[in-house]
């Protein structure tokens, strides 16, 4: 295997191939699928997962406004879109680290335990009633933060994010339907489907959870190891190596370049991908914070290190859309213009054919935006 096949695979695997058996038929399908899908760009997350599915964005939107699809913080300190039962035993699972990173950084925020206490009793008293189950309308963002300044608390300053933050990793709080250009805060409690929890789910047990969440990793992201998933999610690989027998029987293992260590896939992904190669290495534009460039620790395989400084400048976590060209990333893009008369800037990084262009071309005229 060489690192065209490896991204090859992945891109089969992850649904982003055309005809691929991986591709499915709801978002939150999909969604489950993953696991978790990086969301901090809401946008950008709605596009990921429309172009993994129907192509089109209104399902993903249902998908958050019916309360099948959530986002939260499930690991990472980061804002991930996950189905709706997931939320709450990932993030126990997963979220530990953060939130007790969190509250290392409170006092200088001038910030307390009786702050996280009431702005929880203010946010649940103004979310709960329009937290019906796939019916409330939620809570947009500014009017939580208002409501905590009438309650004394102010919002300046990161204080309101670092409390929103804080109540949805301890699963007070979510983010749930859509609201036109955000997705709503609502009661985690009245929201979320009953029976979610790690204990209900797994009966507490950490390494049974670990499994499943392995499990899924692998099959949306494989060819990837045991350390790429400890990355993703910042588990303790004694526990992800506990995990592994549980679910090593329905996993494919193999060498991957550039890796010493075991890598896992889905079965059947090798056959598939090479029926069905040419497809794989299609142009693809994908939006900043997709799981093919974000859903693993080493991205220089998709790229060398000079393009991975353009892709993210000054390397502060801010990624730019790639464009990608047989399993490698040949440009970056985005769109100019007005509303109605928007057309694609492509910046090269290496040379491409106007045949290539056009190809691109069509793929952003079809690309899922949420907005004009």
């Amino acid at each position: 295997m060489d690192a065209r096949t490896l991204v090859g695979l992945r891109i089969t695997t992850q649904g982003l191939s055309a005809r691929t058996t991986a591709s499915w038929t709801s978002v939150h399908e999909a969604v489950s699928a993953f696991g978790a899908h990086q969301g901090q760009d809401l946008p950008g997350v709605v596009a990921s997962l429309a172009l993994r599915t129907s192509g089109a964005v209104g399902p993903v939107l249902d998908a958050f406004t019916t309360g099948r699809i959530v986002r939260g913080y499930p690991m990472r300190g980061t804002v991930f879109a996950v189905a709706a039962e997931d939320l709450a035993w990932m993030t126990q699972l997963c979220a530990d680290g953060p939130i007790r990173a969190a509250a290392r950084r409170r006092p200088q925020l001038g910030l307390d335990e009786s702050h996280v206490s009431r702005a929880a009793d203010v946010l649940i008293g103004l979310a709960h009633d329009r937290s019906e189950p796939g019916q409330g309308s939620g809570v947009p963002r500014a009017e939580v933060f208002e409501a905590w300044r009438s309650a004394g608390i102010d919002p300046t300053g990161g204080r309101g994010y670092h409390l929103l933050v804080q109540l949805i990793s301890t699963g007070i709080a979510a983010y749930g339907p859509w609201s036109g250009d955000d997705t709503a805060v609502v009661d985690a409690a009245r929201w979320l489907p009953a029976g979610s929890t790690l204990s209900e789910r797994f009966d507490g047990d950490r390494v049974a959870a670990t499994a499943e969440l392995l499990r899924r990793y692998i099959r949306s992201h494989g060819p990837a190891t045991l350390r790429d998933f400890a990355w993703w999610t910042k588990l303790p690989l004694r526990t992800i190596r506990s995990a592994l027998p549980l679910i090593e029987d329905s996993v494919e293992s193999g060498p991957i370049p550039g890796d010493e260590e075991t890598a896992y896939w889905r079965p059947g992904l090798m056959d598939e991908y090479w029926a069905r190669e040419k497809d794989a290495m299609r142009e693809l534009l994908l939006p900043g914070f997709d799981e093919l460039v974000l859903g693993y620790p080493d991205r220089l395989v998709l790229m060398g290190a000079a393009d991975h400084a353009v892709l993210v400048p000054g390397n502060n976590g801010v990624f730019k859309r790639a464009a990608i060209r047989r399993g490698r990333v040949v440009g970056t893009w985005t769109r100019k213009g007005s509303a109605g008369r928007r057309s694609l800037s492509l910046t090269p990084l290496t040379s491409v054919s106007d045949a290539q262009r056009t190809r691109f071309e069509r793929l952003f005229a079809a690309f899922p935006y949420t907005a004009p």
